[in-house]
């Protein structure tokens, strides 16, 4: 059976290469008679793998010596608690940027522990854009600024790192981790969960300064604790080995490619002759404002929403699949991350003009 072209948001397509070595690998892991799936997580084989996996995340990120890196469980929804409980250190406030779906949810959550200061929303526009920095209202003395580098459901996508000076800044990457070069050294704590552009679900990177961990105020149970995770080398309990894995095959896969660099530039490529036909159009419509368009999830409409349902089976027959919109915002959705290949996304467009020819 012939693959799909997979433009799920998440779980999301894995690039072949990488599918057909761990299926390769499943029952016999390079001679060592078991499945990876079978290892302790406390064995030789395994305390190579994350090891491995962790140092090939330290080259494609360029992380320095003083950031932790943990192969953490529960999502970035359990970041979205872990990190006030972690990082207030005993100050009332944190600061919080809106700009859809995934920052409401923080900020939800966040709202347990502290005094959350919306620093800067989208709402006021459906969450189309990214605030610029100029407007924020920070709190001068907040224990974090925390935003959302990429808005997984509006397509809205911070192409610029704000500065907070002393303050922590702390980003959601999960949805464009990867996709492009960025400066660690200029955040406090990243988190991601790796069912988009790294790896399986079940599996959340928490990229964390040293500095900030170990000052909980009170002391968090253990499992909730950045500190439990440092000390055990994110092997406390049982991580997710066989989702570890995977993802230190995507990692070498990144190499092979070029690295962070390279798919930048593919990335672009990618979004740019999807934008470019959607733009040439008024059968189709992306609400983004251009300048904050992600590269990662490209939403749309069709001119007609009567026809979405004829548009999704037809997509399907042709091998293209998962392209429904969120629920919240309807429409259509191309989430088009690392491993989607140019091919994909000529396909898409080929479709996208037939669609409207037969219908426009």
């Amino acid at each position: 059976m012939a693959r799909v072209f997979n433009f799920s948001a998440g779980p999301a397509a894995l690039p072949e290469e990488v599918l057909r070595q761990a299926a390769d690998e499943m029952v016999d892991w390079r001679g060592s008679g078991a499945s990876v799936m079978e290892m302790s997580h406390r064995g030789k084989e395994f305390m190579g793998i994350a090891a491995q996996a962790e140092a090939d995340l330290r080259e494609l990120m360029d992380i320095p010596a003083n950031y932790k890196v943990l192969f953490l469980q529960g999502g970035a929804s359990l970041q979205f608690e872990m990190i006030p409980i972690n990082l207030l250190r005993g100050k009332p406030v944190a600061d919080y940027v809106h700009t859809g779906e995934w920052a409401k949810k923080a900020i939800k959550a966040a709202k347990t522990f502290c005094n959350v200061n919306v620093a800067a929303s989208a709402e006021d526009k459906s969450f189309t854009y990214a605030p610029a920095f100029a407007d924020w209202k920070l709190t001068q003395d907040a224990a974090y600024v925390h935003y959302t580098a990429n808005e997984t459901i509006g397509g809205v996508e911070f192409h610029w790192t704000p500065k907070t000076g002393d303050v922590p800044l702390v980003c959601d990457m999960s949805s464009n981790i990867l996709s492009k070069p960025i400066d660690v050294s200029k955040y406090g704590l990243i988190y991601a969960g790796a069912q988009k552009n790294i790896g399986p679900a079940g599996l959340t990177i928490v990229i964390v300064r040293e500095d900030l961990v170990g000052k909980a105020q009170p002391t968090p149970p253990a499992m909730l604790d950045y500190k439990t995770h440092v000390e055990a080398g994110s092997m406390y309990n049982t991580p997710p080995t066989y989702a570890i894995y995977v993802a230190g095959l995507v990692f070498q896969w990144l190499k092979r490619q070029g690295g962070v660099a390279t798919m930048e530039r593919k990335n672009i490529e990618k979004a740019q002759f999807l934008y470019g036909y959607l733009d040439a159009t008024e059968f189709y419509r992306n609400p983004v404002r251009r300048e904050d368009r992600s590269r990662m999830n490209i939403p749309f409409t069709l001119k007609d929403a009567a026809l979405d349902e004829t548009f999704l089976k037809g997509a399907k027959e042709r091998g293209m699949v998962q392209l429904k919109g969120h629920r919240s915002v309807g429409g259509m959705r191309a989430s088009i991350y690392n491993a989607m290949p140019q091919t994909g996304v000529a396909a898409l467009v080929d479709y996208l003009r037939e669609f409207e020819k037969n219908h426009g």
